[in-house]
């Protein structure tokens, strides 16, 4: 049986920052009830002991929101209590916590570093194009008080990474933020694409990332690190890794890069479950840890249909010379073309642009792994 990936979101959409873009706070005004308040205990022990029973080999605990260290470092110690309490033999957890790196502290760090929880952290590059989007709750910038923090958890030797989102902004500005995380050290790093309001009209927004600023961003980011690959001083840039780890026969671990959705369980604070962070909506409720079995969970899924429908794009995609490394992308970046039938992705212009610049260099680097 495959790993288990559990996402938890112990604080709902809470958070101590108001991140302009931020999908979460979009999804859950479009669902009956928009915040779920904290994570209790029970349901956490829940949870845990359910998917506990089910794991085999390993489970991976994923914690995000909102802003998850809003719970409080007790609710983690009681999360790596449970773990252990029903873990059984040759179980393998890993844990992870994706924050904003606002409000961490000492003993937040200590934690992390003493139970070997990886940590994502949010930065949108430098200073300028970070506060651009993402501030406090009184509007102040941000980028200074969490740049600190990554420093506190170099003191403490905190394995962490830097989840950038790539707006219009960031991404037209994408190589002085590439100098600006060499510069800090920051050698792991994820590029995702701002996602548009859900079920709205795309590229609408102020912070609005086009197909063509996409490609051209992935372009400069990939010479850029094709460069330092060279002289042996590229950086682990996640999407670029499962790409030639794709053309090396690899299945790429990250969801996105697979073309189907992936068997995952996300869980809100009442216990809810859904098969996606992109899709926490009423009609996607899988039903709740509290009193629903996992089996049942899984056979809402295949009712609801929700992986069978990420198989459904156009032929023209299948079709297409990179379809063997792009596989369609997220769904969640799909548009459905009524006359083809078939879901076709909206950054589908950008990528194109992106593999055309860049793809014979990654066959290249996956026949010199081979």
């Amino acid at each position: 049986m495959p790993a288990l990936n559990i996402m938890m979101k112990p604080a709902s959409g809470m958070c101590n920052m108001r991140c302009d873009y931020c999908f979460y706070c979009d999804e859950a005004k479009k669902r009956s009830q928009e915040s779920y308040g904290f994570m209790t205990e029970e349901t956490l022990k829940n949870v845990i002991r359910k998917t506990m029973a089910r794991a085999e080999g390993m489970i991976s605990y994923a914690y995000q929101g909102g802003e998850p260290t809003l719970r409080g470092l007790d609710f983690f110690e009681k999360a790596v209590f449970y773990q252990k309490k029903y873990a059984r033999g040759g179980i393998r957890v890993h844990n992870a916590l994706q924050t904003n790196g606002f409000g961490l502290d000492e003993d937040w760090c200590r934690f992390f570093h003493d139970n070997q929880f990886l940590i994502g952290v949010s930065v949108d590059g430098t200073g300028a194009t970070h506060d651009r989007y993402r501030h406090d709750a009184a509007g102040n910038p941000t980028y200074d008080r969490v740049l600190e923090h990554t420093r506190l958890m170099d003191r403490y030797e905190v394995d962490y990474n830097i989840l950038t989102v790539l707006t219009g902004n960031t991404a037209d500005q994408i190589g002085d933020i590439y100098r600006a995380y060499e510069r800090n050290g920051w050698r792991y790093q994820q590029y995702i694409a701002c996602l548009d309001p859900l079920g709205e009209p795309r590229g609408e927004s102020k912070y609005a990332l086009t197909p063509r600023q996409y490609g051209k961003a992935l372009t400069t980011l990939f010479d850029l690190w094709y460069q330092d690959l060279a002289r042996g001083k590229q950086p682990y840039i996640r999407s670029f890794e499962n790409y030639i780890g794709i053309l090396t026969g690899r299945l790429a671990e990250s969801c996105d890069q697979r073309g189907i959705c992936g068997i995952q369980t996300v869980v809100e604070a009442d216990g809810s479950a859904y098969p996606c962070d992109f899709y926490m909506l009423d009609e996607y409720c899988l039903g709740n840890f509290n009193d629903c079995r996992m089996d049942a969970m899984d056979r809402k899924r295949e009712e609801i249909g929700f992986v069978e429908r990420s198989r459904r794009i156009t032929e023209e995609c299948r079709a297409c010379r990179y379809f063997k490394i792009c596989k369609g992308g997220c769904q969640r970046h799909r548009e459905w073309n009524h006359a083809a039938e078939g879901y076709e992705n909206y950054f589908c212009e950008g990528f194109r642009m992106f593999f055309d610049a860049c793809y014979e260099r990654m066959q290249e680097i996956a026949a010199h792994i081979r």
